[in-house]
């Protein structure tokens, strides 16, 4: 790498010592590093691109399972879900919380520009310079595929939240103060272009756990395809998941707790349950966590979050004598409210009572007394003075819970985290067909997801876009990031205030909230062109 002032000086130095007049030949300062990782230096083969991959898998795991304030959860939080109930600064009230400097704001545009995008395209690029030496163009090809997936997965996220955005086509190598917006259009036509690429060149199967397949970049095209209006693609995309012969609902119990209470839909969350090696058939991309292990995560804060972030806070709760009621337990875990769900959530979408989702063994609807010194020690916790249940006490979704290698007080688990199940592919398609007015197709597509959850079927006449998402509720809480979706199909403030029953959310949203706006940091940064800000902020 050439830095002109590190050559000024030393051809000053060098001039200086040797008392000659002529000029400093800057060639000889050229650097050619060949003892630390540069990517001159390593990618040049597939191993060396193979771990750069590996980071890539780190960002994305990372954007969501490393920090515990504003970030992650604000695709979650003041959403239809619900609301915050630890009572702290999370995003609460959009009125005085979502402004450009907001933290959420800035953690995912920095996490896109800065972190994933260089990294996809310094691969794409290295990979198809001259000295890049490849055993034959598949192999070069299918890493050029996985770098471009997860550049199609970051700006499909980035232009969810944000509308316009800039294309982050090249890596650069010096500082660029001019970047432009691109209209969500353009947007969407350069990721579907991304993930067309990667569907052809990513392999059908993998044997490494958590690795990119064709099947999860046509489950993700199908997503784009429904943004940008190209419904007939759509379907395809989604149906080339769907009639692979490599997926299948889960239907029967699986996994080492097959034999103990549960059910089908509960073994997908189990500890060591989300890869393929264990019998799931249905999980088409999972982030892979392991405790202290090289590549995995190496430490407790690094973990995911799920409990930490919808777990109740049974163990402070006060039982009917204003004395401590409960105690963290390794079950159970220490779950903090960050998320306290709505009650359309927790209860009005429940519309049928055999839907197994809705069983004992996937909603903790029932709480107990579990402090010994507690005189109510093993009783069923009921409303009364002491109890906030916001706070302390509400339906817990089970499917957070697992072992707790850290410690049960760590709050987080190491349970591998689904991102892409075939579930949601069939919700797409049926996203797809019914946006083309065929509510025939996407009632059979929402009922394969029912008949697998044994709920009642749904007739073509009740299927709308409010009905499909309260699906998604039932089908995907806490693995859907839920504000991507619903901004996704311009419903966030629609249904925010409709359903999140929060009155500081209701009062404070407003219209503007469909997008984030653009962070400051950004628009300060870039004073080569000036950036528009999104409406209203």
């Amino acid at each position: 790498m050439k830095v002109t002032i590190t050559k000024f000086l030393k051809c000053a130095v060098i001039g200086g010592l040797l008392l000659t007049s002529q000029a400093c030949n800057e060639s000889i300062l050229d650097e050619k590093p060949l003892a630390f990782l540069s990517p001159d230096v390593t990618l040049v083969k597939n191993s060396g691109f193979q771990s750069a991959i590996v980071a890539l898998h780190q960002g994305v795991r990372e954007v969501f399972g490393q920090d515990d304030f504003n970030t992650w959860w604000t695709l979650y939080l003041a959403t239809d879900i619900g609301s915050i109930g630890v009572r702290d600064t999370y995003l609460r009230d959009y009125a005085t919380q979502m402004t450009p400097t907001f933290r959420g704001v800035t953690w995912f545009w920095d996490w896109g520009y800065v972190t994933m995008l260089p990294r996809a395209n310094q691969i794409i690029e290295y990979a198809q310079r001259p000295t890049a030496v490849w055993d034959d163009e598949a192999q070069k090809n299918a890493v050029i595929a996985e770098a471009r997936f997860f550049r199609a997965y970051t700006m499909n996220l980035l232009t969810n939240l944000y509308g316009d955005i800039p294309i982050a086509d090249k890596a650069y190598t010096e500082p660029k103060v001019d970047f432009q917006r691109a209209p969500r259009k353009e947007v969407l036509a350069f990721i579907a272009a991304d993930l067309e690429f990667a569907s052809q060149h990513l392999p059908l199967t993998t044997t490494i756990q958590g690795r990119i397949t064709k099947d999860c970049a046509d489950h993700l095209l199908s997503e784009v395809y429904i943004s940008a209006g190209e419904y007939d693609k759509a379907i395809a995309a989604a149906t080339a998941v769907i009639s692979s012969g490599r997926n299948k609902l889960v239907t029967e119990r699986f996994g080492s707790l097959r034999n103990q209470p549960g059910d089908h839909y509960s073994d997908m969350f189990k500890d060591g349950n989300q890869n393929r090696s264990s019998g799931n058939t249905e999980n088409l991309w999972v982030v892979q966590y392991e405790f202290q292990t090289p590549g995995g995560v190496t430490a407790a804060g690094q973990a995911k979050l799920w409990l930490r972030g919808w777990g109740a806070r049974y163990f402070d709760v006060r039982d009917p004598d204003n004395a401590l009621g409960g105690v963290v337990t390794d079950s159970l875990g220490r779950g903090v409210s960050w998320i306290r769900p709505s009650n359309h959530v927790l209860y009005t979408i429940w519309d049928d009572p055999d839907d197994i989702r809705n069983s004992r063994f996937n909603i903790r609807r029932k709480w107990y007394y579990n402090n010994p010194a507690s005189k109510y020690f093993r009783q069923e916790i009921k409303p009364h003075q002491y109890l906030d249940t916001l706070y302390h006490i509400y339906p817990s979704f089970i499917k957070i819970e697992g072992l707790s290698l850290a410690g049960a007080t760590s709050g987080r688990t190491f349970s591998d985290l689904p991102m892409m199940r075939l579930a949601e592919t069939y919700l797409l398609r049926a996203e797809a067909h019914l946006r083309k007015g065929d509510k025939v197709n996407a009632a059979a597509d929402i009922n394969t997801v029912r008949a697998r959850a044994k709920a009642r079927p749904v007739t073509p006449a009740q299927v709308t876009i409010d009905y499909l998402l309260d699906e998604r509720l039932r089908e995907l809480i806490i693995e859907e990031p839920r504000r991507l979706t619903l901004s996704r199909m311009g419903k966030l403030v629609e249904r925010t205030k409709k359903y999140n029953g929060f009155a500081t959310t209701i009062t404070g949203i407003q219209e503007k909230n469909e997008l984030f706006p653009i962070p400051q940091t950004f628009i300060d940064a870039n004073f080569g062109f000036k950036i528009s800000q999104n409406p209203g902020y």
